[in-house]
């Protein structure tokens, strides 16, 4: 008996002294996106995740999965609300979700990265992150997806009119269709993780994306034309699902807000920097490149402009006060 109670005792106390280093595990923030090797999100993703797990070591740790590993943009933002993943990177795809994210989906809006800056503080911080925050998700920074360029397999595209009858892919966001049926393609929206296999077979003739996708993607192995287009600068977001973001401590969401914002510069310095080298590994792939008649598809963006602002009232001033600020 005192052999039995002697093993009893030693079992609690090793149970005693195992429950603070139990208490003591990080939690561990799941991150997804749809990005392969290479991309911007990864790029962005990985770098948050190192300075979040350096600065908060033993408290949190960021696991991130790409290459649409916890699903694809929609799928991601359903997660973030149902609290199965924590955080993601989307892009285009929030249009669908908040009507006001269509101004990014507006040709020709955003200038450059200044102008990007001057719009983030003055329009997206005021007007679309209080609405995102409404439909139970929160952004924690704003960071990139880049300038989108078409490619296709049947000829270059110099205007518009070079679009037509294309079978062109395109991200799951409603005013991007809207626009290449302006443009007089056969737009039809299609998770990234099923475009290589779109392109290859057939089943799209075209898509547009920027350099850091088509490349990380290797979708110049399935087209044979670039045309640089530039029509769309895409932001991209980093999201988490409000609920279960507030139920976080509050100097850990205190770290991971500020990280996230510090971590742009690196975004916009890296974006840039891939910019000009990728568009010379696309070149060397056997891409065919060439420039597009840019004002061509200014004016025919006009439809675009006013048919958004007809649907979503409340972002007639949004686009003033965009547009002026990159005069």
């Amino acid at each position: 008996m005192k052999a039995i109670l002697a093993t009893l005792c030693a079992a609690a106390a090793a149970l005693a002294l195992s429950a603070p280093a139990a208490a003591q595990s990080p939690i561990e923030l799941k991150l997804g996106h749809v990005g392969e090797p290479g991309s911007i999100f990864q790029l962005s993703s990985d770098e948050y995740a190192k300075r979040v797990n350096q600065k908060l070591a033993g408290k949190v740790k960021i696991v991130t999965y790409g290459s649409s590993q916890l699903g694809g943009d929609k799928e991601l933002i359903q997660k973030l609300k149902l609290g199965t993943v924590d955080m993601a990177v989307p892009s285009t795809v929030m249009s669908s979700e908040v009507d006001l994210y269509g101004i990014f989906e507006l040709p020709y809006m955003v200038k450059d990265r200044e102008h990007m800056k001057r719009i983030e503080k003055e329009v997206f911080w005021p007007a679309l992150e209080p609405a995102t925050e409404k439909k139970g998700l929160k952004v924690l920074a704003l960071w990139e997806n880049g300038y989108r360029h078409i490619t296709n397999n049947k000829r270059p595209v110099r205007v518009p009119k070079d679009l037509e009858g294309f079978k062109l892919r395109v991200p799951e966001g409603k005013w991007r269709v809207k626009m290449f049926q302006e443009y007089g393609a056969n737009p039809s929206p299609m998770k990234f993780s099923e475009l290589f296999t779109a392109l290859q077979t057939g089943v799209m003739d075209g898509q547009e994306n920027p350099f850091t996708q088509i490349y990380s993607a290797k979708l110049q192995e399935v087209q044979k034309y670039l045309s640089l287009s530039g029509h769309v600068y895409t932001p991209a977001y980093l999201l988490v699902g409000k609920n279960k973001y507030e139920q976080l401590p509050a100097d850990v969401r205190k770290v991971l807000e500020d990280t996230a914002k510090e971590v742009q510069a690196f975004v916009y310095a890296t974006a840039e920097k891939q910019e000009s080298e990728l568009l010379g590994k696309l070149k060397a792939a056997g891409m065919q490149v060439n420039e597009v008649d840019k004002n061509a598809f200014i004016a025919a963006s006009k439809g675009i402009y006013d048919d958004f602002a007809k649907d979503v009232p409340a972002a007639k001033p949004l686009i003033e006060k965009a547009v002026a600020l990159g005069k």
